[in-house]
């Protein structure tokens, strides 16, 4: 385990700084979800409030949880545990950029070096996270991915949507993507969930987003590293300088007073203006595998919403089995549920959702259990496994504390 650090957490757009810089306009907080909304994955999920149904020696929900919008969910089935306002649409933040990497990480091999120009740095908003990338200077297509997932970093977003064609067509691909895997709560304003006006997601997309990028080998690794070292100066004729980054997921850290959670295997937090606090993680306990999606909790403090995700890790390990799943994490449109085929056959006719590209891949296995698209993540759910140490990372859990 890694031990107890101060990290400044995932910002796609802080509040706004004291000196009166422009900030994007802040949409009116709704007081309530909607009356009314989506049904995707089953009716009681397009309900508001709290949906469970408990069975016999069922443990009670936390009575601590303040998140406007939650969800629970087992990654091998796809049931839907239990929600709250699950489709309720609301501003993503960071979280967003693991629709990003989904999209467009399968595209770019992992090896290819980038030289950043002027023009790829314009644009990040005012109070970005920044993992710290310079102009002219070169960078692999896999420094930059840690960038993303570790330091949230929207200049290595940037980079990253240029050489795929631009922020305009990395948007356009996003929604795409989104749209078939069915996270239809999702519009797609900025790439790197930069607060932006009608830039929405939903618990429920961003747990389908999470769940579709689990199944690539190479999101499950940058998601699943805890600490690496960047790309820093480099002068002409000398060894190019790197500079420690630390993943601002605390409960992988166990930054800011936390301890890590046992079993962490991502995904990703986020924290703006607009959406508060946003965390969609994944994590293993013996053969349980659950994603838990926390939006925006009322309770004040960065922790609230790392606590409030573990509380409901913690739940959903002890409901496993004893509750009546009240929905189900639906398959892309392009999935054949008609048969278990191979994870190769599943994606030729989605190849923008295949994993192949970039030294990618996809899980173990991929099939139909309860209705849902079933999702076995290999490795990346490891818990208390000594993972391979390579040359710019280290993955969570693997026993060596970081400094």
């Amino acid at each position: 385990m890694v031990p107890a650090m101060l990290v400044v957490p995932a910002h796609a757009a802080p509040a706004p700084p004291s000196d009166g810089k422009a900030q994007p306009p802040k949409a009116p907080a709704a007081a309530a979800p909607p009356a009314s909304m989506s049904t995707v994955g089953g009716s009681l999920l397009g309900k508001p409030g709290v949906q469970v149904n408990p069975l016999a020696g069922a443990p009670a929900l936390p009575t601590s949880l303040t998140g406007r919008s939650w969800i629970v969910a087992d990654a091998d089935t796809g049931e839907v545990l239990a929600a709250n306002n699950a489709h309720w649409r609301l501003p993503p933040a960071s979280t967003l950029k693991m629709l990003f990497a989904d999209t467009v990480l399968p595209s770019l091999p992992k090896d290819q070096v980038h030289r950043v120009t002027e023009q790829e740095m314009e644009g990040i908003g005012s109070g970005s996270s920044l993992v710290g990338v310079k102009e002219d200077h070169e960078y692999s297509v896999h420094d930059l991915w840690l960038g993303v997932f570790l330091r949230s970093g929207n200049d290595a977003v940037h980079v990253l949507a240029a050489m795929n064609g631009g922020i305009e067509k990395t948007v356009k691909d996003m929604q795409a993507h989104a749209e078939e895997l069915q996270a239809l709560d999702t519009h797609v304003v900025s790439p790197d969930g930069y607060d932006a006006p009608e830039q929405v997601s939903s618990a429920y997309d961003l747990t389908l987003i999470a769940r579709s990028g689990l199944q690539k080998q190479d999101f499950r690794e940058y998601c699943g590293t805890a600490e690496a070292k960047f790309p820093g100066h480099q002068e002409p004729g000398k060894p190019r300088e790197y500079f420690e980054i630390q993943n601002t997921n605390r409960l992988m850290t166990g930054s800011g007073g936390l301890s890590p959670y046992k079993g962490i295997a991502g995904v990703k937090n986020g924290n703006t203006t607009m959406a508060g606090s946003t965390f969609t993680g994944a994590a293993q306990q013996g053969g349980k595998k659950l994603l838990v999606t926390v939006m925006n909790p009322a309770a004040g403090g960065l922790n609230s919403v790392y606590e409030e995700t573990a509380d409901l890790f913690d739940w959903g390990f002890a409901a496993i089995g004893k509750v009546k799943p009240v929905g189900e994490l639906v398959p892309p449109k392009s999935a054949d549920t008609t048969s278990l085929g191979s994870p190769a056959q599943s994606h030729e006719k989605n190849p923008a959702a295949a994993g192949a590209g970039a030294g990618g891949g996809v899980g173990t296995a991929l099939g139909v259990a309860g209705g849902a698209l079933a999702v076995i993540a290999g490795g990346a759910y490891a818990v208390n496994r000594r993972w391979p140490r390579g040359p710019r990372g280290r993955r969570a859990g693997g026993g060596d504390p970081v400094a």
